[in-house]
C-alpha cells in the first residue's frame, strides 16, 4: 500500500492535471500514473480511472493489449497516498475503507485480466505500485528499478497481494523481503520472479516506438514478447540475493520473528556477518506487531488461492487500523516526522504471540 510521500502535488498555479493519463495508440491502451511530484502514489479517483478504463478496453475489440507506466523518471508508483487515508481515519470518514476494497478489486482484476498488460518498472515501485504490476503478464524493470513492500517501516503488512507473489518466491525470499522491507533492484527482482525483463531505461523511448509500430499477427502476448526480446533481457549477472540465500533460508525460517532476529545478532564469523548484524539492526526499528502479523500471514498466504490472500488481507485491513500500528507510523514518519515511533508493543520481546494469533482468527473459522 505505503507510500511514504506528502498527500500534496505541487504543481503550477492555475494548471490542472490529471492523474491518470489514457490513450489508445496502435492497438495498445496506454495507461500513466501522473503524479510525478508526490512519486505516482495513488488516490482513490486514480483507482477508479484505472479500473474504468481497463473495463472499457476488455471490452473493446479494437484493444489488443495494456502499457502501464508512471510519469517522470523516478517513479512507476510508491504506493497508495497513505496521507489521505489517515486524515480520513482521524476525521471518523470511510476513505481508507473503501480505498482497501476497490484498490484491491483492481489488482485482482489485473491479475485476471484477459489482455495482456505489459509493466513499465522504472524508478520506484513499493507497497500499492507492486499491487499493479505482479499481476500484469510482462513486467519490465531498469537500472533505476527499486522494489519494496516497505509497509513494516510504517506500522502496516505488505498488502495488495502480497500475501500471494511474496509467499510464492522460492524458499525464505519472500519471507525476508515482507518482513524487513527492503528494496531490491533489478538483478534481484528477476532472480525472485518479481520481473520478467530487463531494460536500460535509455532505451524505453526506443521500445515506446517499437510499440507504436509493431505489426500484430493475430497473439498480442507473443506479439509483445518478440518485441521485448529484441531489447531486453531476462537475467542479469551476480543478484545480490542469490550469495545471500543460504542466510536467508536459515534465518527466516525459523519460527517467529524475535528468534529471526536473535539468530541474526549471534552471527559472528562468515560472509554474512555484517548482512546479519544491519539486517537485525534495521528489523529493530520496524513495528514489531506488524512484522509478526506479516510473518503469520505470509506463511498462510503459501496455501490461499489470489483470492482468499486479498480477502485476508482485508481481513486484517478492517481491524488494522484501530489494533495495530499503522496510525501511529503515519504519525511519526508522516505527519510530526519525528522519526520516532511508539510501537505497541514496543518491542520483540512483549510481543505476545495469542494477540497475533487473533488477527487472523475470525478467517481461520470462516474459511478452508
Amino acid at each position: 500500500m505505503t507510500a511514504q510521500v506528502p498527500s500534496e502535488v505541487a504543481q503550477r498555479p492555475g494548471i490542472q492535471q490529471d492523474d491518470v493519463l489514457a490513450e489508445v495508440r496502435n492497438h495498445i491502451g496506454h495507461l500513466t500514473l501522473n503524479r510525478p511530484a508526490g512519486l505516482n502514489a495513488i488516490t482513490l479517483d486514480m483507482v477508479r480511472t484505472l479500473a474504468r478504463h481497463l473495463q472499457a478496453w476488455a471490452d473493446d475489440p479494437k484493444v489488443y493489449a495494456i502499457v502501464l507506466r508512471g510519469a517522470g523518471e523516478k517513479a512507476f508508483c510508491a504506493g497508495g497516498d497513505i496521507r489521505s487515508l489517515y486524515d480520513s481515519y482521524q476525521n471518523g470518514d470511510c476513505l481508507h475503507e473503501d480505498f482497501f476494497v476497490e484498490e484491491y478489486a483492481l489488482d485482482l482484476a489485473i491479475h485476471h485480466y484477459r489482455k495482456p498488460i505489459l509493466a513499465l518498472m522504472d524508478g520506484f515501485v513499493l507497497g500499492g505500485g507492486m499491487g499493479l504490476v505482479q499481476g500484469a503478464d510482462l513486467r519490465v524493470v531498469t537500472e533505476r528499478s527499486r522494489l519494496a513492500m516497505p509497509e513494516v517501516a510504517i506500522g502496516y503488512f505488505p498488502d495488495v497481494g502480497g500475501s500471494y507473489f511474496l509467499s510464492r518466491i522460492p524458499g525464505e525470499l519472500g519471507i525476508y523481503l515482507g518482513v524487513t522491507g527492503v528494496q531490491i533492484r533489478a538483478a534481484d527482482a528477476l532472480y525472485c520472479g518479481l520481473a520478467d525483463w530487463y531494460l536500460d531505461s535509455a532505451r524505453l523511448a526506443e521500445l515506446e516506438r517499437q510499440l507504436d509500430q509493431l505489426a500484430w499477427q493475430g497473439s498480442p502476448l507473443k506479439d509483445l514478447e518478440d518485441a521485448l526480446a529484441t531489447l531486453c533481457v531476462q537475467q542479469l549477472p551476480e543478484p545480490p540475493l542469490a550469495a545471500l540465500r543460504p542466510a536467508i533460508e536459515h534465518f527466516f525460517a525459523q519460527p517467529d520473528v524475535p528468534s529471526i532476529v536473535e539468530q541474526l545478532q549471534a552471527v559472528t564469523v562468515g560472509d554474512s556477518h555484517e548482512w546479519a548484524i544491519s539486517t537485525a539492526k534495521l528489523m529493530q526499528t520496524r513495528s514489531p506487531l506488524a512484522m509478526a502479523v506479516t510473518l503469520e500471514m505470509l506463511r498462510r498466504g503459501r496455501h490461499l488461492a489470489l483470492e482468499d490472500c486479498f480477502a485476508l488481507e482485508l481481513h486484517l485491513d478492517r481491524q488494522w487500523f484501530d489494533r495495530g500500528d499503522l496510525i501511529e507510523g503515519v504519525r511519526a514518519l508522516l505527519i510530526d516526522k519525528d522519526k520516532a515511533p511508539r510501537w505497541n508493543p514496543p518491542s520483540l520481546q512483549a510481543l505476545d504471540a495469542a494477540h497475533v494469533k487473533s488477527f487472523f482468527a475470525d478467517f481461520s473459522q470462516n474459511r478452508n
